[in-house]
């Protein structure tokens, strides 16, 4: 799908971090925006740096765990520009550890935030698109729901599920306009681990140093998102590590399943990571 110009555009979880770059970059174009997010300062500031690229701009808090608070954003979205043309179902955060260590709270605040916030994002937005014949949905998923390795459960978990989730709308809206993508990064220098939910120090570590040192930028990744909407991509893996990964586990299987974790059982290894 080629957006319009001056495409009208809803971002959830735009704070910060992708949410932010791809407002940004959709601002470049001068969009006509919905921003969303819990953080109101994190908000504010996106939207006075779009509007500065010359984006026309809406802002509202939004907790995506909350259907009324989703539809209202809907509403804002057809009221103030008559419809929507592109969705970014982003907003999330990160738990992780072993099951059974991992507390059951942290597992639903997870599964309510990553997955739940998506579900119920598609389900203000489609019967919309629908009804005015176009528009295209990008979710948040994550390299993590295609490779699923160990001490990662709870976000894992999510990211599968907005995977299988985009899966079955891409199936579904064939044929009506609506086109449907995936975003499946790996690593990229963000602040989710701020906030994040670890019940091990040693992950929480390594987890930070992986994301602060990574190659990739959210900036990046938001580039490599647009253009994979614009050339109707379901599933859009900017980095070469993330597609890597999943041939290998379409190749091997158990396997590859079997290699991660060992190395997750690695001491040494473990060590090595956390310090870079």
């Amino acid at each position: 799908m080629k957006l319009p110009s001056r495409p009208r555009a809803v971002v959830t979880g735009a704070a910060s971090g992708f949410g932010r770059a791809i407002a940004l970059r959709l601002a470049s174009r001068r969009a006509r925006l919905v921003l969303t997010d819990v953080d109101e300062a994190g908000l504010e500031e996106t939207a006075a740096r779009a509007r500065d690229e010359g984006a026309q701009v809406q802002i509202l808090r939004c907790d995506v765990r909350e259907a009324e608070q989703v539809e209202a954003m809907a509403q804002r979205a057809d009221e103030t520009y008559g419809g929507t043309d592109l969705l970014v179902n982003n907003a999330g955060v990160a738990a992780a550890g072993p099951v059974g260590e991992v507390p059951l709270a942290d597992w639903r605040w997870q599964l309510d935030v990553n997955l739940w916030g998506v579900i119920v994002g598609c389900h203000a937005f489609v019967p919309r698109m629908k009804a005015q014949g176009s528009g295209h949905i990008l979710n948040m998923a994550s390299s993590a729901g295609l490779a699923c390795a160990p001490l990662m459960a709870p976000y894992n978990v999510s990211k599968a599920g907005v995977i299988a989730l985009s899966e079955t709308l891409y199936g579904e809206l064939q044929g009506t306009g609506i086109g449907v993508s995936v975003l499946c990064p790996t690593f990229f220098r963000t602040n989710i681990y701020d906030g994040a939910r670890f019940s091990d120090p040693q992950l929480y570590d390594t987890t930070k140093r992986l994301v602060t040192q990574a190659s990739w930028d959210a900036d990046q990744i938001a580039d490599h998102a647009l253009d994979g909407v614009e050339r109707g991509e379901l599933f859009i893996i900017p980095q070469a590590d993330g597609r890597a990964l999943w041939r290998a586990k379409r190749i091997f299987g158990a396997d590859f399943h079997r290699w991660l974790g060992r190395i997750s059982r690695s001491p040494r290894l473990m060590r090595l990571l956390s310090r870079g």
